[in-house]
């Protein structure tokens, strides 16, 4: 998951900086062709290495669509529905997460999807998700080579011809659709600067081929560099500030606790599930035949002699100081099951997981094994609370579509600012409900909740750093607040996980004052409602 973010934080600052250097089409199409690659490559990888390389690049590639496609959508938008339609975009975020989480739980647990070809090469079900997942991508990389490039961005760079007949596309096609084809478009006056790269131009004649890539690599990134740092300029230069207090403030709240929340659900199940072990002292079998499924039990200083362990089940089980003598374990498949300082005599072990592992401090005399199956051997049907991870994860994505419905219908009505504040605000403030989360469904609930109030602010937040900057730099803006809000999931992630299981206090108050101090920022920002775009 870090690798991945890793991937998107530098992505999102390079593609951001690209698109205003050569445009958001087609910086769209080269990022989305990056991932969809690169993600279908790491659903074939055997390497673990080689497949955090694959997840590395396809997150470098995602990472620059977020920054591109909300300059690239804005900049065909009437002023007046602005805040609407990328509302409307924005809810196409949560859409990918109910569509990954669904993909997620209807596919991953179906072990019967796996095929291998010899030892070499394993295919198993979560590969197939991993496909699943890059076909979105795919298709974007298709209909993006029928879309025509923002003419907002070809007026900037001096294209007006270009421009201009993209312009007159959109003019006629909305005509048409008014019931007013007879309607002329018509331009009065076109005031634009006209960049030309004159490095690039006297290298392409002088230098070799190498020499003329390398020095137009250095030079697009080093324009990308000079666009990044004239975000902090005048006039945009306290917006940038602001918004970066904002950005940073809202990830390191919602990431966090985003991973917070399910570990405490697990944790919680952990704990309900301890409270039910059955303890079993000083046994004494044997001679029996034990062919059952063993479960949430510890077994303490017993004595097993000349017993048959068949066809059976070991789900979380401990044997401590126990003995066990002339005895055969055949068929096993054991889940968290350990024997703790025991001591075994003569006995066989047939076709079983038990590794080296599973005997912590166990003394073996004279035994042997035949046909060891190394990894994970329980399916999702002897391990039902890996369902709930999927489940969880489906719910919290889902509970945003409430959010999602009204900040779209809002945003144009009671405006960027307030939507913000108000979301961070009430956010924090829905934090101190978690005290009072002590079972599975509340804190279900809760998770739900503050998923369905931290919408408004994320989708308030898109549009604002979006009408903020001027065309020149919006990209790169966008995409290096962007990159800073994938830094601050990671450093969400980091702290917050470390404190599962050991107090609910520090995540809720560091939640909450972090959430109502970007929130009470965001209101200082100035109103975009009625701007239009720079």
């Amino acid at each position: 998951g870090s690798i991945v973010y890793l991937g998107m934080m530098v992505g999102a600052f390079f593609w951001g900086g690209l698109a205003d250097k050569v445009g958001r089409r087609q910086s769209l199409l080269i990022c989305m062709s990056v991932n969809g690659f690169f993600a279908f490559l790491s659903s074939f990888v055997q390497g673990y290495g080689f497949f955090l390389f694959c997840r590395l690049f396809s997150g470098f590639g995602i990472g620059g669509a977020l920054p591109t496609v909300f300059s690239y959508f804005s900049e065909v938008l009437a002023r007046e529905k602005r805040g609407e339609h990328l509302s409307w975009l924005c809810m196409f975020w949560m859409i990918g997460g109910i569509y990954a989480s669904a993909m997620a739980w209807a596919i991953i647990p179906h072990y019967g999807w796996s095929f291998s070809m010899g030892s070499a090469y394993q295919f198993h079900s979560w590969r197939v998700f991993v496909i699943v997942c890059a076909l979105p991508c795919v298709s974007s990389v298709v209909a993006l080579t029928f879309m025509p490039e923002s003419p907002r961005f070809l007026l900037e760079v001096g294209k007006h011809d270009e421009a201009w007949m993209i312009l007159k596309q959109i003019h006629d096609t909305n005509m048409r659709a008014r019931g007013q084809p007879e309607k002329v478009f018509t331009v009065n006056r076109i005031k634009t600067p006209k960049q030309i790269d004159e490095l690039i131009e006297i290298e392409s004649d002088t230098g070799t081929w190498y020499r003329r890539c390398f020095v137009r690599i250095r030079t697009e990134l080093y324009g990308i560099w000079l666009t990044f740092m004239r975000c902090f300029n005048y006039p945009v230069k306290d917006n940038t500030i602001k918004l970066t207090v904002v950005w940073f403030t809202l990830s390191f709240g919602y990431y966090g606790l985003s991973v917070w929340f399910p570990d405490v659900i697990k944790h919680l199940q952990s704990d309900e599930y301890a409270s039910r072990v059955k303890h079993f002292h000083n046994e004494e079998v044997s001679h029996f035949v034990f062919n059952f499924t063993l479960e949430n039990q510890i077994h303490s200083n017993g004595q097993y002699i000349n017993d048959r362990f068949i066809m059976m089940k070991f789900k979380s089980v401990t044997f401590e100081d126990s003995l066990f003598k002339n005895c055969v374990f055949e068929d096993i498949t054991s889940l968290n099951t350990y024997f703790r300082n025991c001591t075994f005599v003569n006995t066989t072990f047939y076709n079983t997981d038990l590794e080296q592992y599973k005997f912590v401090d166990s003394e073996l005399i004279n035994c042997t094994f035949f046909h060891i199956r190394t990894g994970c051997q329980i399916s999702f049907d002897d391990d039902y609370s890996a369902y709930w991870i999927y489940f969880v994860n489906f719910l919290g994505t889902l509970a945003v579509l409430p959010g999602n419905i009204v900040s779209a219908l809002l945003m144009d009505r009671i405006g960027r600012l307030t939507m913000l504040g108000g979301s961070m605000v009430l956010s924090g403030i829905s934090c101190f409900f978690l005290w009072f989360g002590t079972s599975e469904s509340m804190m279900i609930g809760m998770l739900c909740l503050y998923n369905g109030l931290t919408i408004s602010a994320w989708n308030s937040l898109d549009v604002i750093t979006v009408e903020l900057y001027p065309t020149d730099r919006r990209s790169t803006g966008f995409g290096f607040l962007n990159a800073l809000c994938k830094a601050a999931a990671v450093l969400g992630n980091l702290i917050f996980g470390s404190l599962v299981g050991i107090t609910k206090a520090i995540p809720i108050l560091l939640a909450s004052t972090v959430l109502v101090c970007g929130g009470l920022v965001g209101l200082r920002l100035p109103d975009t409602r009625t701007q239009v775009l720079m």
